[in-house]
């Protein structure tokens, strides 16, 4: 198999994140045009999360005992038929049904590209390989968001959305040409489906040492990358900080991201994963509160720069995390189980930040992501990981009787 498989599967998941980042931004503008209202709005946006809440662990259960790569053109198909039905929807009701398509797409294509390099890394390559896969993500939010901008506008918001809906499922549909031989075929030694081990309950992953701080440290880092794009603009609005000043932070957030992504492996060499994670998430509690603070654009967006190389951090070391604390069986429903946890944040966190915002004002949500993000530091000196790649690899090591060849599951069966 190809050496570029990793490569291919970034370049996939850039194209399917940035039509997704296009398409939420638009779906929202085209129900507003439709007449929907900020609560209809909610409605609308908050099915893309929720549908998946019911999908994730039979997919994960799915992939633990099969093929990964199905689910990656299964969910591009998915993303796309969700953008384009959008574009053409003439009710608010279609429009949360094909918001909630887009969202089961996006999570098959996540449970089976994260699956996919949970099984072709090795334990010591675990934590550079998920950093770089999810520079995919971050390079879709990064130039996503700014072609919908280009594209919706005018007194047309109707046309100009659906336009920028058509878009994106186009965007998306460029993934499917780099999906070509992204999995190592089975082995010739695999097992049949009589010799497969049994399922693992979901309550015993969940009681595995560092599965739900892995968990809990996504959705913390989730939450703070969506309430931080959710209301950085309402807190420019009452700064007086112009909506373009706004976007070039956010940017500047995201870019920050990529960049740690890009460093990622000699941090870990020099701190420890765990400690990497707690000392991000920490330094991530403190810069979220002090976004509450009234400081200036310029202190704002130096900020907003380390924030986003926090932030950076905590998706895909918490994969790792997950990844080499669950049994070995049942690593695929871990993932799919922390996919659970980031869409549980994503509708829960804006609600509880935009009830806390009514009641203490704008700046309040961010001291809420503060005492999030030191939970979740807490809980980083506490997985599994605590060691360089090198002592990585050992834990890693001592949970399998032997190397795993890439495209080997490392229970052995190729699933």
């Amino acid at each position: 198999m190809s050496r570029t498989w990793l490569l291919r599967l970034v370049i996939a998941f850039s194209f399917a994140q940035g039509a997704v980042s296009m398409a939420r931004p638009a779906v929202s503008y085209r129900a507003l045009a439709l007449g929907a209202d900020e609560r209809a709005v909610g409605v609308v946006a908050g099915v893309y999360a929720l549908l998946p809440l019911f999908a994730a662990v039979p997919l994960g259960r799915r992939t633990d005992h099969g093929r990964c790569a199905p689910l990656l053109p299964a969910g591009v198909v998915l993303i796309a038929g969700g953008c384009a039905l959008s574009g053409t929807a003439d009710s608010l009701a279609w429009m949360a049904a094909w918001s909630g398509v887009m969202g089961l797409g996006h999570l098959c294509f996540v449970i089976g590209a994260q699956s996919i390099v949970a099984r072709q890394s090795g334990p010591d390559e675990q934590d550079r390989n998920f950093g770089h896969f999810t520079i995919g993500a971050s390079l879709g939010q990064l130039v996503g968001p700014i072609a919908a901008g280009a594209l919706i506008g005018g007194p047309d918001m109707a046309g100009t959305s659906a336009l920028a809906l058509l878009v994106s499922a186009g965007v998306c549909a460029v993934a499917l040409t780099s999906l070509w031989r992204i999995e190592s075929p089975r082995t010739p030694t695999s097992p049949g489906p009589r010799q497969r081990a049994p399922r693992v309950p979901v309550h015993r992953i969940l009681r595995t040492r560092g599965v739900p701080g892995g968990i809990f440290i996504s959705l913390a880092v989730l939450s703070a990358t969506d309430i931080l794009t959710a209301y950085l603009p309402v807190v420019g609005e009452h700064r007086g900080i112009a909506p373009s000043v706004i976007g070039v932070l956010l940017s500047l957030r995201a870019g920050a991201t990529i960049a740690c992504r890009l460093v990622m492996t000699p941090l870990i060499t020099w701190l420890g994963r765990s400690a990497l994670i707690a000392t991000t998430c920490l330094l991530a509690a403190l810069l979220c509160a002090g976004i509450a603070l009234p400081v200036p654009v310029w202190a704002l967006g130096v900020m907003l720069v380390l924030l986003g190389f926090c932030l950076g951090v905590g998706q895909p070391l918490s994969m790792t995390t997950v990844v080499q604390a669950a049994p070995p069986d049942a690593r695929s429903t871990a993932l799919a189980l922390r996919l659970t946890g980031n869409r549980l944040g994503q509708v829960a966190a804006p609600a509880s930040a935009g009830l806390i915002a009514g009641v203490a004002g704008t700046a309040a949500p961010f001291v809420m992501l503060g005492g999030l993000l030191l939970l979740a530091a807490t809980l980083g000196f506490r997985g599994p990981g605590k060691g360089s790649p090198a002592r990585s690899a050992a834990n890693g090591a001592s949970n399998h009787p032997r190397a795993v060849p890439a495209g080997e599951s490392p229970s052995g069966n190729g699933a």
